[in-house]
């Protein structure tokens, strides 16, 4: 910059800053104006005054703040203040002196006491709250808790209400340091509560009371608030009473914060409190919006399970009250013309927003408290709507039916009998909306009680919604149940869908000639998923089917028909040159037309196998440019007043995170997922024909906008590392050798484990774990020590994380209210750790057959997250698991492993007496083991305590569940015989193990036991042969048994030495022996053997 260009700017800061209020006001103007370069360089010379200035700058907007008679003015400089002195990257408070300091300090209390506008007062209080939160900790702003209790205390309705917007915001941020005016605080919220005629300073109160409550840790100290609840609860209904409705449903949305995060701070006065809420929702004379947030705090409750388990279930009145309250918002529904329409425009016509929460909060009442409760309320209530005169009536019922199956699923499937009755029933009903209704029960009952449904009820439902497809009166009712054999094909076989083909494809080729639209699409996606249910059994229908949906193609061009046209797409899946021309016209971002078409190429990969690669040159640029979209986000602050704006998208939905509220649009998240899953689709179909598109698809690990994307890229990384492994090994990988494995293998696997380390979900970790292993047994040795350091990091992480899951549900498990559907719930969750446990061993599994003994440092180092796993107070999976991991250990590491047997043979042992069979049989396995490797160390072992599991397995083998424990004991007992022969009578012991013989459960133990029993007979073992070949027959038998069970029980090359043996004895056995030895056998086994050394 030139000279005369700095001292020009410089005279234009000192204008700006000087005596004049004018020129700095007008700079304030210029920053919120909407031209752009009017803005931009506004912002330039705030930047500039920020940097060279700081001083002055802060008490300009102080001033601004405090004396301008513009309320734009005001309102600007009080949210630049508050980004200045608040901490984020442009924080400008450490760079003030200390005067000025303490002059901002002044000015900001003095402007909360001469402010007028409210939304300036807000932000002012906003500002000082952000400010006292970063202060306080170092008590760098004495006087503002005393200023706050003054204007509470004041006769200052204005002050008392800003006191407690802050008092409300410093709970929230630095809660902790409000703690030792527990006491005063409480007196000031109930005499507030009780006595001020200010509703406004009574929500603000409320707002703060409810904010404390949530940063009290201590249950004592939330409960010296108990006291104030009835006074909470008097703001609201004054409120109703003197027709604040508006007041009211600030106060409602407060307390149904208090629901969702506190739920336990109500439980005292639960009665009164879910009582007052039914009142409310139940008050005909109030607004839907007031009714439906009391609605709301109940079904919040119950949804609080984590918090508080149980403590709905124990209100059966109020449950059948709110039950009975939703079905009547149900029948807020009317006979719009425009329904029968069949225009996609018109789907929802005729139902009002009573009518839509009713639906939504069916649906989300039955999966807070489940089956066994809702159930009950449903059969008592139902049958009066179901045997009404109203149509209203008994469509509502049914589309209750539709919305608890998901909640009551496992009860519901138990009255499969009851339930499908009510619904076919209705299919005859006069209304054409009932019938509707009655359909989109069976659609929603296929998808949430399927396959049940589905293997029970085919020979009914199938003809029901085959005969539905005739009413062309009602095209609404035949669209419908086109869809409603969409959803119950999903969850069914090609054996119970073939027999109605003839007839269901037979009418939706007539529903495909409907001049409407919505019936078109209907037939369409109903065609496409039959076909894929039924699989070969379609083929025959393909030349009726194509010439219809290629005229479809044809002539649905327009905008409106995309859906119709989209769906057609889908369902060609089954043919390809339509497809070749229609991917080479440009289709718009979110055209629906985009995720049909990928899923029906996906659908042809899957018909065609290898012969598809021709055609992936075609598929891939659109479906990588479908999974490379970008969200498409709109951020905005959460307090600001302009909403992301939904109405006209319903694709938008907002979630609020921190003090950012998202919105995104659901639309192309579902595109991005569709896409990733077809990339999954074809890399394990194609194997090595397939691409390399890691790229694209390693960065989606951390997509947390959609989970479906992240699970969809989670199981692609393996398919991904196998398909450049196997274009390597086949040398098809066009100059590429193991070097690009491994490099690939270096990007996946650290991007995996990073992944792991952030993702949210316990069901997608597992996912990731499980991926993980599979990379692992893929890569191999070309993992480098740095690697295989942070996954034995993670997997510590991953236990610790899954522990203190399990000791926050432990803690719930203890919730007063805590019941038997609570326990369910619970148990499922466990099972999720369970199954990340499980995922664990897999993968320390992998590490061991790898690295073997070069591993045992790192699981030195894990021993001690893995031996918690072993106690008697962990889940029998658990105790499974930690078993294989040592098994593994022994099995693979030899001579190196013999140092851990002091440690976990005793263990072994042990759990040879485990409840659960699996223990058991993990533990001989690992016996068998060490039998085999341990030498000297395992010798000590071999007398009474080992032989005596092996004999207590065998025991109880006739028990079912013990037959895998027996298997392996038996496998236990043969290696002590081959490698500890010595230790034992053996003239005993081996008769008593042949005795055992053959085993037929475990398939693989069972090839290893064989094949011993076959080396000891080729040597004529004098022990196994017995005194005068006394046990030939019996091992006569079960030679014959295991080469009469084809290749189950034998390996091919075992059996031919069985057979080889056979024949031998044929020839060298003296006949006597032989007729005695032949007449042991069973019948049909004579002849097996018979045709098998004939053969």
């Amino acid at each position: 910059m030139d000279a005369q260009s700095t001292q020009l700017q410089q005279a234009q800061l000192a204008a700006i800053l000087g005596p004049d209020p004018s020129p700095f006001e007008s700079l304030i103007s210029h920053l919120m104006s909407s031209s752009n370069d009017q803005r931009s360089q506004a912002e330039s010379i705030f930047n500039l005054l920020k940097q060279n200035d700081p001083n002055s700058l802060a008490l300009k907007l102080a001033h601004l703040l405090s004396s301008s008679l513009h309320v734009e003015a005001r309102a600007m400089a009080a949210i630049l203040l508050r980004k200045q002195l608040t901490r984020d990257d442009s924080f400008i408070w450490p760079q003030l002196n200390p005067s000025t300091r303490s002059a901002i300090k002044n000015i900001l209390l003095s402007s909360i006491q001469t402010e007028d506008s409210k939304s300036i007062i807000k932000k002012l209080c906003d500002t000082i709250s952000e400010l006292a939160s970063s202060l306080l900790p170092d008590n760098q702003w004495p006087e503002i808790l005393p200023f706050m209790f003054q204007c509470v205390t004041s006769n200052s309705p204005k002050l008392q209400e800003s006191a407690f917007f802050m008092f409300s915001q410093l709970a929230q941020f630095i809660g902790q340091l409000l703690i030792p005016y527990i006491t005063d605080l409480h007196t000031v919220f109930l005499n507030v509560l009780n006595n001020s005629p200010n509703p406004d300073v009574k929500i603000a109160a409320l707002s703060a009371v409810i904010n404390f409550i949530q940063c009290l840790s201590s249950s004592n100290d939330r409960d010296r608030f108990q006291d104030l609840l009835p006074s909470m609860m008097r703001t609201l209904t004054e409120a109703l009473n003197s027709g604040q409705e508006a007041t009211a449903q600030e106060a409602l949305e407060l307390l149904i914060e208090l629901a969702g995060t506190e739920p336990r701070f109500l439980r005292r006065q639960i009665v009164d409190v879910v009582g007052s809420m039914l009142q409310i929702a139940e008050a005909e004379s109030l607004e839907e919006g007031t009714r439906h947030l009391a609605i709301e705090f109940v079904i919040t409750l119950a949804e609080a399970r984590e918090r508080a388990p149980g403590m709905m279930r124990k209100l059966p009145q109020f449950i059948s009250r709110l039950f009975a309250n939703l079905m009547n918002m149900l029948l807020d529904v009317e006979d719009d013309p425009a329904w029968h329409s069949a225009e996609p425009k018109d789907e929802d016509a005729g139902e009002t927003s009573n009518y839509s929460v009713g639906q939504e909060c069916l649906d989300r009442f039955s999966i807070a408290l489940g089956g066994n409760t809702i159930v009950p309320v449903a059969s008592e209530q139902l049958p009066a709507y179901l045997s009404a005169p109203e149509w209203q009536k008994h469509h509502a019922a049914l589309i209750a039916l539709a919305q608890i199956a998901e909640g009551c699923q496992k009860v519901m499937i138990k009255n499969l009998e009851q339930v499908v009755n009510m619904v076919l029933t209705s299919f005859q009903h006069p209304h054409p909306r009932v019938r509707w209704a009655a359909i989109n029960a069976i659609g929603q009952l296929s998808t949430d009680l399927g396959p049940d449904l589905q293997v029970q009820y085919h020979q009914r439902v199938l003809p029901a919604l085959a005969s539905a497809m005739d009413d062309f009166q009602n095209p609404r009712v035949q669209a419908h149940a086109a869809s409603a054999v969409l959803n119950f094909s999903e969850n069914c076989t090609p054996e119970i869908l073939t027999p109605y083909l003839d007839g269901i494809v037979h009418k939706l080729l007539l529903l495909l000639q409907n001049s409407k639209q919505m019936v078109q699409e209907g037939a369409l996606t109903a065609l496409a998923s039959v076909a894929d249910s039924s699989q070969e059994h379609f083929q025959k229908y393909y030349d009726a089917v194509m010439p219809y949906l290629k005229a479809i193609l044809v002539n649905a061009t327009d905008k409106s028909n995309r859906m119709l046209r989209a769906k057609a797409m889908e369902c060609i899946s089954l043919v390809m040159e339509v497809l070749m021309s229609l991917q080479g016209s440009q289709m718009e971002t979110d055209d629906p037309t985009t995720s049909y078409m990928l899923q029906a190429w996906a659908r042809l990969c899957k018909c065609l196998g290898q012969e598809f690669l021709p055609y992936m040159s075609v598929v891939m640029p659109p479906l990588l440019q479908s999974a490379q979209l970008k969200p498409d986000v709109t951020i905005t602050s959460a307090d600001s007043d302009n909403e992301i704006d939904e109405s006209d998208d319903e694709s938008m939905e907002t979630i609020t995170l921190g003090d950012k509220r998202i919105g995104i649009k659901t639309s192309v998240l579902e595109e991005k997922a569709t896409a990733c899953n077809m990339l999954c689709c074809y890399a394990d179909e194609l194997k090595e024909g397939f691409l390399p598109v890691a790229p694209t698809l390693v960065p989606l690990l951390k997509f947390y906008f959609h989970e479906e994307v992240r699970k969809a890229a989670v199981s692609a990384m393996p398919e991904l590392l196998r398909s450049a492994k196997l274009a390597v090994e086949k040398g098809i990988a066009q100059g590429r050798n193991e070097t690009y494995v491994k490099q690939l293998s270096d990007y996946i696997v650290p991007a995996l484990v990073e992944a792991l380390h952030k993702e949210p979900d316990t069901e997608i970790c597992a996912n990731m774990l499980d991926a993980l292993n599979e990379c692992l047994q893929i890569s191999g040795l070309l993992l480098d020590e740095s690697q295989v350091r942070s996954i034995v990091d993670e997997i510590k992480q991953v236990i610790t994380a899954s522990s203190s899951r399990k000791r926050e549900r432990a803690e719930r498990a203890k919730a007063e209210d805590f019941d038997a559907e609570e326990g369910e719930l619970l148990k499922e969750e466990n099972e999720q750790e369970e199954e990340v446990f499980d995922q664990v061993g897999e993968i320390l599994g992998t590490l061991i057959k790898t690295f073997k003994a070069s591993f045992l440092p790192f699981f030195d180092e894990l021993s001690s997250y893995l031996m918690p796993m072993w106690g008697k107070d962990k889940t029998a999976e658990e105790r499974r698991i930690a078993i294989c991991i040592f098994d593994d250990l022994a099995e693979q590491c030899h001579e190196a492993a013999l140092k851990y047997y002091d440690t976990y043979l005793p263990f072994l042992l042990e759990a040879c007496n485990d409840e659960s069979p699996d223990v058991r049989q993990a533990a001989v396995y690992g016996l068998g083991v060490c039998a085999e490797f341990g030498g000297s160390v395992f010798k000590p072992l071999v007398g009474g305590s080992f032989k005596a599991q092996c004999s207590y397995q065998a025991s109880n083998a006739l028990q079912p569940d013990n037959v895998m424990a027996y298997d392996n004991a038996v496998s236990a007992l043969g290696k002590i015989c081959q490698f500890h022969r010595d230790s034992i009578d053996s003239a005993q012991v081996i008769p008593a193990w042949l005795n055992c013989l053959p085993i037929r459960s475990d398939l693989i133990e069972a090839k290893v036991v064989h094949d011993q029993l076959c080396s000891m007979a080729e040597r004529s073992d004098v022990e196994l042969l017995g005194p005068n070949n006394q046990y030939l027959p019996k091992i006569v038998s079960i030679f014959a048994e295991i080469l009469c069970a084809g290749k189950d029980l034998a390996t091919e090359q075992t059996a031919g030495r069985m057979v080889n043996l056979l024949r031998q004895l044929q020839q060298t056995l003296p006949p006597s022996t032989l007729a005695s030895t032949w007449s042991s056998l069973q019948p049909q086994q004579q002849l097996a053997l018979q045709s098998i050394l004939s053969s």
